[in-house]
């Protein structure tokens, strides 16, 4: 069923306390991206560590209506695990796919329906993609338009959701894209599969690399330069030039397991680092140098960051313990939003704690995911009793902030949600959240541990 509403209140009391030692769900940013190329592989795949949310189960769900095969295999550890059987080819579809019955539902996941499109576009077969009202509000032009300039057939709804792709022949093309994005860039590389020719991409800023760590690992041909930024001294660094090159070798199954997402740290992260003397160790997280800006930012607030890598293969993995120091405001910009973009509404949560103004620019993006997120973090943290100013692209937070407890709204966005209930930890009574369900489509247990982390039950 399409756009399913979800109503629930949770309620964080205030802590004096966080110490604790934790996993996360499995990253599904690498899920998405694996399950996907696993269908293309030239053999079965197995990935374990999967997240048990949403988001990953709506990709689970559209692969299986293209005919791909996947069975349940030992978990390997946490999360579940999927051994995933490419269709076999009939003649009848591009790389063995089935026409769907129905309208693919990609739920609430933006990433599922920019990366099928993707996949489609260069296959032989049709398809509606579809999802909530969330996911029908979200821009999806910022995809049409290139993989159009590739030869790709798609229909929307005005660049919005419902999709209709049609498979069809492609041309590989070069991409300078105007807003650093790492779905765009996947979903370019994944219709690049298919494209006769090279498929280059320029991205203004470097984005989590997920994709090209996956192909590369597969044995496609690919290749990575990187170029610094205009003006020594701005930003992180430059931006990155992808190139895909077509080859007549299939690609290598995957045998992967998922480390813990980052993103679904961050927020364990920013409770610890509120109060001076809160701790919180995550162990098995993904070390991915490209998801890893937040704890850099943390850093830069004052909080105590330590990492110990644990493995470095596809996807470096080990334990980050971050421990709460005084904290000071910083000015974040856009190398930092795009590097960060996930986590942003958790140091958001924690600057209403740092001495001075936080400042966030190049943030625009952020009112174009599940909910306007500046809007959102906005309006709950005057309702909690800071003071903020708003931008169209960007947030600037007073602090430290008295927060009270209130009743705030999630938007129905996970990453509202969880921020909030973060703020909550410091509020001087209890803090009630709207819409608090939502954390489903990522972290469907985040309040149990929250409960369990600041001692409220065993």
């Amino acid at each position: 069923m399409l756009g399913a509403e979800i109503d629930q209140l949770e309620t964080v009391a205030p802590t004096t306390h966080i110490a604790g030692t934790l996993r996360v769900p499995g990253d599904k940013s690498i899920a998405h991206r694996a399950l996907i190329l696993g269908a293309l592989a030239d053999g079965d795949s197995i990935i374990t560590g999967l997240p048990e949310g949403q988001d990953v189960r709506a990709t689970v769900a559209g692969l299986r209506s293209l005919g791909v095969r996947l069975s349940p295999v030992s978990p390997r550890g946490s999360g579940w695990g999927l051994r995933v059987s490419p269709a076999p080819s009939s003649g009848q579809s591009g790389w063995g796919f089935a026409t769907p019955h129905g309208p693919l539902d990609c739920a609430n996941s933006g990433t599922t329906m920019r990366l099928l499109a993707g996949l489609l576009a260069g296959s032989r077969v049709s398809a509606t993609l579809d999802g909530d009202a969330s996911l029908r509000r979200r821009p999806m032009a910022r995809i049409i338009e290139p993989l159009r300039r590739m030869g790709a057939r798609l229909d929307s709804n005005d660049g919005r959701a419902p999709l209709i792709v049609t498979g069809t022949a492609l041309q590989g093309r070069h991409h300078v894209l105007p807003v650093a994005s790492a779905q765009v860039k996947s979903a370019i590389l994944l219709a690049g599969l298919a494209a006769s020719g090279p498929t280059t991409i320029v991205e203004p800023e470097p984005t989590r690399d997920h994709t090209e760590r996956l192909l590369t690992a597969m044995g496609a041909d690919l290749r990575v330069n990187s170029f610094p930024p205009p003006l020594a001294g701005e930003g992180r660094g430059g931006g990155h030039t992808i190139e895909l090159r077509p080859s007549h070798r299939p690609l290598r199954p995957l045998d992967l397991g998922v480390p813990g997402d980052v993103s679904s740290a961050a927020f364990w992260m920013a409770a610890a680092a509120m109060r001076p003397g809160w701790s919180v160790t995550i162990q098995g997280v993904g070390l991915n140098p490209t998801r890893t800006a937040f704890l850099g930012l943390l850093e830069a607030m004052g909080a105590e960051v330590v990492v110990e890598l644990a493995s470095a293969e596809i996807e470096p993995l080990g334990s980050v313990t971050v421990v709460g120091h005084q904290l000071h405001a910083i000015e974040v910009g856009p190398a930092d939003v795009a590097a960060a973009v996930d986590e942003i509404p958790a140091l958001i949560a924690v600057a209403t704690q740092a001495v001075g103004v936080t400042r966030i620019d190049g943030a625009a993006e952020l009112r174009l995911k599940e909910s306007d997120r500046i809007a959102g973090m906005a309006d709950g943290l005057r309702r909690m009793g800071t003071a903020v100013d708003e931008r169209p692209d960007g947030i600037s937070v007073h602090g430290p902030a008295a927060l009270r407890g209130a009743t705030v709204s999630s938007n129905g966005d996970h990453r509202i949600a969880m921020a909030l209930a973060i703020a909550g930890l410091t509020a001087s009574g209890p803090t009630t959240i709207e819409d608090a369900d939502c954390v489903a489509v990522s972290y469907p247990d985040f309040f149990t541990q929250l409960r369990a982390i600041t001692g409220e039950e065993a």
